[in-house]
């Protein structure tokens, strides 16, 4: 193959490849299987390697990670990462809705309304066009360079071909592990003798810090943007640069909705409180924000938040049901993790057996001893845990716990750090 045959398949490669990932990811269409995208990719990759000197910063076969970083560089974020102000309430809703109501001086207003998916926080720069830098939140006013790894994270764009974006811009989003794809980790882990993972966003939030980006790659962590920084005057509301967002080929997710009252944005919340369970990934709230960018401005920031925006959170769902035992996973270092063997109860969708209950210190926290009945939650957490006992419904003849001295698999005496 001479050089421009190379060049010419490279082209045709990476056409077909940013094709399909933007079918799958922005439409949700699958128009080759699996096996056949990953045999584009392959080729293109030997073809890169042939020939180095036509790979591309931009090019498909960044998805595959292979840069291994020792170091993360610390970056000053041009425009401050805030958290937003919470909230559990309808009143409190109310409450922020008659704020912003005087603080625009009964001007007319709408809201903006998505849900908070349950992930990490990333910033996404492009120049001319191409993904030139990817941060953490970190502390909010500077985070972690992690480009490599972002970049194997196929639905975010590494070039964009649309003439209309601006020159230089940044975007924001939320990082997140799919269920299906933490669930599968986790049955592998347990598999190999090792300890489950917590939840999926601590797990997102590892495996984007991880120094090898070909282990980051074989995560499949998954993105949503939801924010648009620019200096340019190029929309004036929230949902305009949503749209734009959408236009440009970023993957938004589309359960967002404009609302013209806070009655509207109380029905938006009372109908996601179930139809969220349905989604791929997890969820814990919604975001409500004042949608035009100039009362944005008007309204101003707190010390730590805008006063433009407030979250909403959803309750943690738990159930009562009864501790019949308990058993003891042993990790891959040795660790031993006490796990709660349950009566079995209906809890967010999913019959729950087990929890956990994380080790002797939270144990003897919570006071819990055999035949209790407990408080079992799953908010956020794929993997349940007792949050509390019922003591007036112990039984009389209970006994206190006792936690195991020796491990279960080799009788060592264990020791508590």
């Amino acid at each position: 193959m001479s050089e421009e045959e190379a060049k010419n398949e490279i082209a045709s490669l990476s056409k077909q490849i940013n094709h399909h990932n933007q079918r799958y990811y922005q439409d949700s269409v699958s128009e080759i299987s699996d096996y056949d995208f990953d045999q584009l990719l392959e080729r293109l990759i030997q073809i890169e390697s042939d020939f180095p000197g036509l790979k591309k910063s931009d090019s498909p076969s960044q998805r595959v990670g292979g840069a291994i970083t020792k170091n993360f560089e610390t970056v000053v974020h041009k425009y401050p990462m805030l958290s937003l102000a919470n909230t559990y309430s309808a009143e409190d809703l109310r409450d922020f809705d008659g704020r912003v109501c005087k603080g625009l001086e009964d001007q007319s207003y709408a809201y903006f309304c998505e849900l908070k998916f349950d992930g990490v926080a990333i910033s996404l720069t492009y120049d001319n066009g191409q993904l030139t830098r990817a941060v953490t939140r970190g502390d909010g006013t500077k985070g972690d360079n992690i480009t490599a790894n972002a970049k194997t994270i196929r639905s975010i764009p590494l070039s964009l071909n649309d003439k209309d974006c601006p020159e230089s811009f940044e975007v924001r989003g939320e990082v997140y592990m799919p269920d299906a794809v933490f669930e599968d980790l986790n049955k592998q882990k347990i598999a190999d003798g090792e300890e489950p993972l917590a939840n999926p966003r601590n797990t997102a939030s590892g495996t984007l810090k991880m120094q090898d980006s070909s282990v980051v790659a074989s995560r499949k962590l998954d993105c949503y943007l939801y924010s648009l920084m620019t200096n340019q005057n190029l929309v004036t509301t929230h949902s305009d640069a949503i749209a734009a967002l959408e236009r440009w080929g970023f993957n938004v997710s589309p359960t967002y909705q404009k609302c013209k009252n806070i009655d509207e944005v109380l029905s938006y919340i009372e109908e996601w409180e179930e139809k969220r369970k349905e989604l791929s990934v997890e969820t814990d709230g919604i975001v409500i924000k004042v949608d035009s960018l100039k009362q944005q401005n008007d309204l101003g920031f707190t010390a730590k938040s805008p006063r433009w925006a407030i979250a909403y959170k959803y309750k943690a769902e738990s159930a009562a049901t009864r501790l019949n035992g308990v058993t003891y996973q042993v990790g891959r270092t040795g660790a031993v993790t006490p796990v709660a063997e349950l009566e079995p109860v209906l809890l967010a969708g999913t019959t729950v057996k087990r929890a956990s209950l994380h080790n002797a210190n939270e144990i003897e926290r919570l006071g819990v001893r055999i035949g209790d009945l407990v408080q079992v939650e799953k908010g956020g957490e794929i993997i349940p845990k007792i949050t509390g006992v019922e003591i007036e419904s112990r039984p009389a003849d209970s006994l206190a716990f006792q936690y195991i001295d020796k491990c279960p698999e080799c009788e060592t005496t264990l020791v508590r750090f």
